[in-house]
């Protein structure tokens, strides 16, 4: 029922459910001639080992599955499919609906986009196929635009894909061939998507009594699981299961995995007792990574009178003596041990082994080759799991010792999708791994943590995910980031992708940039200013002539140069702007030292909250591209609300136009509510929480104190941290600190001027700030307390400050709060009710105020249901929604749009 074939020359391993004859030649292989000219004309250099196996049962119109190295390339299926499509008599007796033959599934829309490319390309040398790239969104609009009249080939997404069925449902009502790509990512991720489109196409092959038509279903991936063994039953038919990664088959041959933790000392006696229990007639290899760890085992073997021969570089023993011996059948009651070390695997030649103890341990790369010596023994995954797992042949056994740390992290990472028992020490030696690998702190801190919240390939990921204090916080942060936290006027000018940009902080009053720009410029307007930079150094501020303006860059890197060659090529960023780009040396002309003074005012933005929808982690090019032409370099109003080193999130940010004459400021629209109105993006309301949880196991070297309050914060928790009454107690602490460190939660709260602490039992205790909403009037002020079950209630009144206490359970709250004109104090009242208590201030002169509180507070924000400038309530204000204020109250507004968003998401 099963082969398995080895190439020694290439070392190429197969495992095969039916009997292939492979293709190795592209001449030969089972392709339409015009398409062997055009991979011929391209210089294609296939078809590869994998390829060879795959394409004449996937040609042939097959179920196949194929698991390999090369599992995420589509080549594997995309040359036969193309061929079999172009044998239309096979599909002369389908109905004559619309409806694609082909549906090829894909793990995201990026991975898709490549697939359609490779089908444009090879399209040319067949005939007309019409295929279609479909990725939808949440907006069920689009779904019903889509016309697949015509199409004969759809690439898609699972989810996409049932968006797309929702509106049509007699897609599946022609399919003769559904594809998965990366069929591993698919079942992790889009599991319930991807059995539901089998059913779907289960059902249809059945309604439409395809008696003489093709059905096919086609999985390529790198990885071997469960779930490819169940669609496989339920399915397919008889499919071909090409596996051509050696730990993979190992999976699916059900070998049996067991680590054994010991020390090193205990190393032999341990092996002694697991030869003791190895069923009789059994053929064990014993490897050892040196020849000396060989002789040692091989004489500890002989004196407890077990049988074994033993071969490395330095034995007497030749191979061919040793094959002898080891194909000689066991007598009954016996087993044959064969003591090795690695690089005697390969002449050697052995498949036929049932047991592998691992003595020396292994590295992933050589952990592979050594199971590679059970080949013969692996079982057929599909037919013998259904009747018991206790049918394991073949047995590998890891001796986990002291001295393993080193490579546990990979054999653990297989033993994990293995699904094997795991000891306490494997997990601790990884953990110590781990923290090792995250202490390397020249790597970047994770693009998609920052991004996100979360890192969803941790496991591969090459960045670091815990935050280091010299790296990702003293660094030379622009001063606008310091003397303007809370809401800030910012220039996007290099889009990264749709939630992620570089740009400046704009000072309205004085923006500094902007007169040494215009400096800058008349300078080099000076012929005789523009010096070429005859010696480049790594990290020099330079000028450099792009168009008509002049922008100052820093050299990031240096190409290798011949030393014949005068000209080569440089990496440069520009610090005003956050881009970088390749220049020519000759290119970089001499900046003078005046204009290096101002620092680089470059800084990263990352709106916060949103997301990409089906659990991608690349913004879908539509929404960047969408984003990039609405926001590049126009002034938005943000509020920033954390900040780590260069890089400062905000939200909400908007843009919001001036009205000079009436004196109004009109928001166009919210950044985030934009992204969400594309339906390519979703709620992420987890984003900031894991920041948080991110730096409380941050490693703080002599910052202790200063980083007090953030660290405070994220030990009361995720529930703690999102409650905003539970910030005025590190409010208070950070205003008592004379900590000049720029980490903040909210720019609101963390760092503060130090100020005296008044000398009064209200303010030594431990004190939250309510949540506060306020409107106004003509003559009054109406500010909402929001505190549950208010009791001892109390309210004090001056001429320019509030002072409101109360409790509430076991919490007291405490708000002080200096207004931003006068009151009178003699009028102004408060009265509770049942979940709020209401403070009705008097102004000493009638009008408009601009803002309620001479310093910006986080809790306090404007009451838009009492606004009566805010009829529309709409938490998004998207597309021709604009809303109408007064240029003093924008950045109350922008408070209010993100407060009135966070409702709307709960």
């Amino acid at each position: 029922f099963q082969s398995f074939q080895n190439c020694s020359e290439e070392r190429n391993f197969v495992c095969l459910s039916n009997k292939i004859e492979p293709s190795s030649v592209l001449e030969t292989a089972p392709l339409y001639d015009d398409l062997k000219k055009e991979l011929i004309r391209k210089r294609f250099s296939g078809p590869n080992f994998t390829e060879s196996y795959c394409w004449p049962p996937v040609a042939r119109g097959c179920d196949v599955v194929a698991i390999s190295y090369q599992g995420n390339d589509p080549f594997l299926y995309i040359p036969p499919v193309l061929t079999f499509l172009q044998s239309t008599s096979c599909y002369k007796a389908l109905s004559n609906r619309n409806g694609p033959l082909a549906l090829i599934l894909c793990p995201g829309w990026k991975k898709a986009q490549l697939v359609f490319e490779l089908l444009k390309t090879y399209e040319r040398c067949s005939r007309q196929l019409h295929p279609m790239l479909i990725i939808l969104g949440q907006n069920k609009e689009e779904a019903r635009r889509v016309k697949i009249r015509g199409c004969e080939v759809i690439v898609t997404t699972p989810c996409s894909l049932l968006r797309l069925f929702e509106y049509h449902t007699l897609l599946f009502c022609r399919l003769c061939h559904l594809v998965f790509d990366e069929i591993e990512v698919l079942l992790s991720d889009t599991t319930e998507q991807v059995f539901t489109i089998l059913d779907y196409y289960k059902k249809a092959i059945i309604a439409e009594e395809w008696e003489y038509s093709p059905h096919q279903v086609v999985a390529v991936g790198t990885r071997w699981n469960k779930r490819i063994a169940h669609m496989i039953k339920e399915f397919m038919n008889d499919p071909y299961i090409v596996i051509t990664a050696v730990e993979e088959a190992s999976i699916y041959g059900n070998v049996q995995q067991v680590v054994q933790p010991c020390t090193t000392s205990e190393r032999t006696a341990v092996l002694l007792k697991i030869l003791d229990f190895t069923d009789n007639n059994q053929k064990v290899l014993v490897f050892a990574n040196s020849v000396n760890e060989a002789e040692v085992v091989h004489k500890a073997l002989k004196s407890n009178s077990i049988f074994s021969l033993k071969i490395h570089k330095e034995s007497e023993f030749n191979v061919k003596y040793i094959l002898e011996q080891w194909t000689k059948k066991c007598s009954s009651g016996s087993h044959i041990v064969l003591v090795l070390t690695d690089d005697c695997m390969q002449s050697l030649g052995i498949t036929d082994a049932t047991c592998v103890i691992h003595f020396g341990f292994p590295s992933p790369r050589i952990f592979g080759q050594r199971l590679h010596s059970m080949s013969d023994n692996f079982c057929n995954g599909i037919k013998d799991s259904s009747v018991d797992r206790e049918c394991t042949k073949a047995r590998s056994v890891i001796l986990l010792t002291e001295n393993s740390a080193c490579n546990a992290l990979g054999i653990l990472r297989y033993l994990q999708h293995a699904e094997a028992e795991i000891p306490p020490e494997l997990q601790d030696f990884t953990a110590k791994t781990l923290e090792a690998e995250e202490h390397k702190w020249s790597r970047p801190l994770c693009h998609y943590l920052k991004t996100f919240g979360i890192c969803k390939n941790r496991t591969v990921c090459p960045d670091r995910h815990q935050i280091n204090l010299q790296m990702d916080v003293s660094q030379n942060i622009p001063d606008k980031m310091i003397q303007t936290p809370g809401c800030v006027t910012i220039l996007p000018l290099h889009i990264v992708n749709a939630t992620n940009y570089f740009g400046r902080i704009v000072d309205k009053q004085k923006d500094e940039y902007a007169t040494l720009a215009e400096e800058i410029n008349e300078y080099f307007k000076k012929p005789n200013n523009k010096i070429s930079v005859k010696n480049v150094e790594k990290l020099a501020f330079y000028g450099l002539c792009e168009k008509t303006l002049f922008h100052r860059v820093q050299v990031v890197e240096i190409s290798p140069k011949d030393e014949d060659n005068l000209f080569f090529k440089v990496k440069i960023k520009y610090i005003d702007e956050g881009r970088t780009s390749q220049v020519q040396n000759y290119q970089l002309l001499h900046l003078p030292a005046e204009f290096q003074c101002l620092p680089p005012q470059a800084v990263e933005f990352i709106v916060c909250r949103v997301k990409p929808i089906d659990n991608e982690i690349e913004w879908n090019s539509k929404v960047t591209h969408y984003i990039h032409d609405k926001i590049k370099g126009k002034l938005h109003e943000a509020k920033i609300v954390h900040t780590l080193g260069n890089t400062a999130w905000v939200d909400p940010m908007v843009r919001a136009t001036r009205l000079p004459d009436l004196k109004m400021s009109i928001v166009e629209y919210n950044v985030r509510s934009e992204i969400l109105s594309t339906g390519l993006g979703t709620d992420n309301p987890e984003h900031l929480t894991q920041l948080q949880k991110l730096c409380r196991h941050m490693k703080v070297l002599g910052h202790a104190e200063s980083l007090e309050p953030f660290i405070k914060e994220d030990a009361d928790g995720a529930e703690n941290a999102s409650d905003p009454q539970n910030v005025s107690a590190r409010e208070n602490s950070a205003e008592n600190s004379n900590s000049e460190i720029t980490f903040e939660t909210h720019p609101c709260g963390g760092i503060a001027q130090a100020k005296e602490v008044e000398d009064s039992t209200l303010h030594q205790r431990k004190s939250f700030f309510p949540e506060i909403k306020w409107f106004q009037n003509e003559d009054t002020v109406k500010m909402r307390v929001k505190i549950a079950s208010v009791a001892d209630c109390q309210c004090e009144f001056s001429k320019e400050k509030v002072v409101f206490s109360a409790c509430s359970g076991d919490k007291f709250y405490l708000a002080d709060m200096e207004l931003h004109q006068y009151i009178l104090a003699e009028k102004s009242s408060y009265v509770i009710k049942d979940q709020e208590a209401v403070i009705v201030l008097a102004k000493e002169e009638k009008g408009t105020w601009c803002k309620l509180l001479k310093n910006k507070n986080l809790h306090v924000s404007l009451d838009l249901e009492h606004w009566e400038d805010f009829e529309d309530k709409s938490s998004f204000p998207v597309g021709t929604t604009k809303l109408y204020c007064t240029d003093a109250v924008t950045e109350e507004l922008v408070d209010s749009l993100e407060d009135s968003e966070t409702e709307s998401d709960d």
